[in-house]
């Protein structure tokens, strides 16, 4: 178990490490920005009570600009009446419609040249907006003042993929209704045993298992969780994937890919660790008996939920069999608490896993890359 909300299992051989857990204290020392964010003690700069709540609240951004909050709007979905809508992507068909929005719009340099796009095809006179971005003269700086614009500071010292517990997320997650402080677990966890040593043993699983293998294969068992994961192979892909180092996370939905892609998982090369991630929730339907053939009454009156469960634990079964190595996530109840803790678990995580790789975890050196060479082509 890593906590109340989420049972954990970790990967068969997985051990504890003195050097990790060394790691990881000195980690929780430095008091950086982004450890400081995940915790209580870290100040908003905005007043939600200056912020007027409107019902039709869009956010626009790209990467971990939007994906956090994107990622909270769709776990806790079932808990909120609030009406979000999200533009993280360039889409050839996007156009404005009539609506009247709220915009959050949301970018660190404030010149990424996706939501600068969006924001000129989206934006209308009518709607109202907020920025956040960092305190310097940008492109969108600029465009909040044009508007007259209120402008949230990005904290300069916090990356996007990092961002999700600081102004960045937490003012969406506000708008929606949740309490930021229930999603800042830090000052709890780092006084839990269990979740501590199931971290450590974890990365160090990871480091073992990454020297012959190159792939992170999550099989998602909870469509709910699918922007989370979005969220975490961004966290993974960018932090870790630097001097030939790092593994590719893929997100295989389930069991839709049991019927595509499993066979080249159980046969395939031998380069793959798995995730399985769930949730299980009793209030999916149950299968309508009347149609049920003698064949098929195994079924009866199982809930969609359950026979996914049953599936899970087969595909589990199989992997154990083959010596084919994973661990497991299985959530048992949607709350600020949990979702908190996951982000949490997975940025402490990928900062140790950095840490071990001999990379830094907070630059992304390549993609700087390709967006200077984008700008050569304009010109």
């Amino acid at each position: 178990m890593l906590s109340k909300n989420i049972l954990f299992e970790n990967f068969t051989r997985a051990k504890a490490s003195k050097k990790i857990k060394q790691n990881l204290k000195n980690i929780l020392s430095e008091k950086n920005q982004v450890l400081l964010s995940l915790s209580t003690e870290y100040k908003n700069k905005y007043n939600i009570k200056k912020i007027k709540k409107k019902v039709f609240t869009r956010i626009i951004g790209m990467g971990g600009s939007i994906l956090g909050s994107k990622a909270i709007y769709s776990f806790l979905n079932n808990t909120t009446n609030k009406k979000f809508s999200f533009i993280d992507n360039l889409d050839t068909n996007i156009k404005s419609d009539r609506q009247k929005y709220f915009n959050i719009i949301i970018s660190k340099s404030g010149n990424t040249l996706e939501t600068i796009s969006n924001v000129n095809i989206l934006l209308k006179k009518k709607d109202k907006s907020i920025f956040i971005t960092e305190n310097k003269k940008s492109q969108l700086f600029l465009l909040a003042e044009k508007l007259k614009s209120q402008v949230i500071h990005h904290n300069n010292f916090i990356g996007g993929r990092y961002s999700v517990l600081s102004e960045v997320g937490m003012l969406p997650a506000q708008l929606m209704g949740f309490n930021p402080n229930k999603f800042r677990q830090l000052n709890n966890l780092i006084k839990n045993k269990k979740f501590l040593n199931s971290l450590i043993s974890n990365v160090n699983s990871i480091i073992s298992l990454s020297k012959n293998k190159s792939n992170s294969i999550i099989l998602n068992y909870d469509p709910k969780s699918e922007d989370f994961l979005e969220w975490y192979k961004q966290l993974v892909g960018e932090s870790l994937g630097k001097k030939n180092k790092g593994f590719l996370p893929v997100i295989s939905n389930m069991p839709k890919d049991q019927h595509s892609v499993m066979q080249l998982y159980l046969d395939g090369p031998k380069k793959n660790f798995f995730t399985f991630f769930s949730f299980k929730d009793n209030s999916s339907h149950k299968i309508n008996s009347d149609f049920l053939l003698n064949e098929n009454k195994c079924l009866k009156n199982k809930s969609i939920s359950e026979i996914k469960f049953y599936q899970k634990i087969a595909t589990q079964n199989v992997f154990k069999k083959r010596d084919i190595p994973y661990r497991s996530f299985d959530i048992t109840k949607r709350n600020e608490k949990t979702l908190g803790e996951l982000f949490i678990f997975f940025i402490l995580e990928t900062i140790l896993l950095a840490n071990a790789l001999g990379v830094n975890p907070y630059d992304q050196p390549s993609v700087e890359l390709i967006k200077k060479e984008t700008k050569k082509q304009f010109n």
